[in-house]
């Protein structure tokens, strides 16, 4: 292996490592599609088939229902619920290896909010930095903002603002350094705030455009020279430098609302979006732009309803851009041309694409996942029933995979 070879296989560890928002060790998945955001895992002992019984671990009733996904830190994992007969929502703690629930904490109880039918009332997945776990809900017209330790006990509580949307509530938060930082674009003086990890207190805001509800995690990576948060939303797809919350670059539209959320290529160096409602688009930026980006600096722009996502978030695996439509179709886009290599039907989808071991798991509505291998021929590897809806996005660590359906958490491992 040639110096300038390893030297360069170095290097891009190295930025791999400062774009992670949060440390966390390969065991570990201590966010929304994981330590990198992106779905991503860096492990390849997953497996690829099971059922209701077979390579199930263990599984978990849960006491209220909910869309958020699974969080893994420390040998504990994480979620969110709404108990309907108690008007509560409520923050669960369990054993990863037996499922048990260690604890649970109400949160919030207050009278719950319109809703969109295929939103939640705890949609927003927890965080986790090694001693606290972080979680988001709306109070009436209110987001709150709550940090608890491992044993349970509330740490302290933020209502950074307004939030005003008739579909309902969700603002994932992600972890960068010593913040927590918050998206929430809603219909009205919508804002993306940063409060520090340790006592909520607030440490920049963001006073965002347009008056337009968004539900997206920001992306955060160290590239072009500089590290970047981005987030789809509120009528725009813009950059921002997440330590200070200054703007870096802007493009705007390409349409009005934004659930998914963005990815990064490395091989390519571009972001890339998808976005359905009311018009549909997939595109590709490089990273290097700044300031305001016209349409001519893209570096190539989908805009068929066949192709674009409006809810699950899609992936970057290897040269390959991968998603799933509202149509109920999967794509697989060259992810430096942008041309499509191949679309499959999958059914209905809420739940955000992961990957491992080079291959890319696609988890429908109803429970069905697909394990492809991205290619330009399309192939599928296996596929698994777990026989109840699904809509959060799985969670991968030290080799099980944590699935959480409309009741329960499943623990799938060889």
């Amino acid at each position: 292996m040639s110096r300038a070879y390893t030297n360069r296989a170095m290097h891009f560890s190295k930025l791999f490592l400062l774009a992670l928002p949060v440390a966390a060790t390969a065991a570990d998945w201590p966010q929304w599609r994981g330590p990198a955001l992106d779905g991503r895992s860096t492990e390849t002992t997953f497996p690829t088939k099971w059922s209701q019984t077979e390579n199930v671990l263990w599984r978990t009733e849960l006491p209220g229902e909910g869309h958020a996904s699974v969080v893994v830190q420390k040998g504990r994992l994480f979620t969110v619920a709404a108990i309907a007969e108690k008007n509560e929502r409520v923050l669960i703690c369990m054993d990863r290896t037996t499922g048990k629930i260690l604890w649970q904490q109400v949160v919030l109880a207050s009278p719950f909010e319109r809703l969109h039918r295929e939103n939640s009332r705890a949609s927003s997945t927890p965080a986790c930095d090694g001693e606290r776990v972080f979680c988001t809900f709306l109070d009436g017209d209110k987001a709150v903002v709550a940090a608890y330790d491992f044993d349970g006990k509330k740490r302290w509580e933020k209502r950074p603002g307004v939030f005003s949307s008739v579909h309902g509530f969700c603002a994932t938060p992600v972890l960068f350094k010593d913040k927590v930082i918050v998206n929430c674009d809603h219909d009205g003086d919508g804002y993306i705030v940063a409060l520090a990890r340790d006592d909520g207190r607030e440490l920049w805001r963001i006073e965002r455009p347009n008056k337009t509800r968004s539900y997206c995690a920001p992306l955060i990576r160290e590239t072009a020279g500089r590290t970047q948060m981005l987030l789809s939303g509120s009528k725009c797809f813009t950059s921002y430098n997440p330590d200070t919350g200054k703007l870096l670059w802007n493009y705007d539209g390409p349409t009005e609302q934004f659930v998914a959320s963005p990815v990064y290529s490395e091989k390519t160096a571009h972001f890339y979006l998808t976005a359905g409602f009311p018009t549909y688009h997939t595109l590709a930026i490089p990273a290097s732009v700044n300031g305001q980006v016209q349409e001519g600096q893209l570096a190539w722009h989908h805009k068929q309803k066949k192709g674009a996502a409006y809810v699950p978030s899609p992936i970057i695996e290897g040269d390959w851009l991968l998603l799933n439509d509202d149509l109920g179709f999967a794509h697989a886009f060259d992810a430096k041309t942008g041309n499509i290599v191949w679309n499959e039907r999958f059914g209905r989808t809420h739940a955000s694409l992961v990957s491992a071991g080079g291959l890319v798991y696609f988890l429908n509505d109803d429970g069905i996942c697909r394990v492809v291998k991205p290619a330009e021929n399309f192939a599928v590897v296996a596929t698994s029933e777990l026989g109840e809806p699904t809509y959060a996005s799985p969670a991968l660590s030290d080799g099980k995979i944590f699935l959480r359906s409309s009741k329960a958490v499943y623990c799938i491992g060889k």
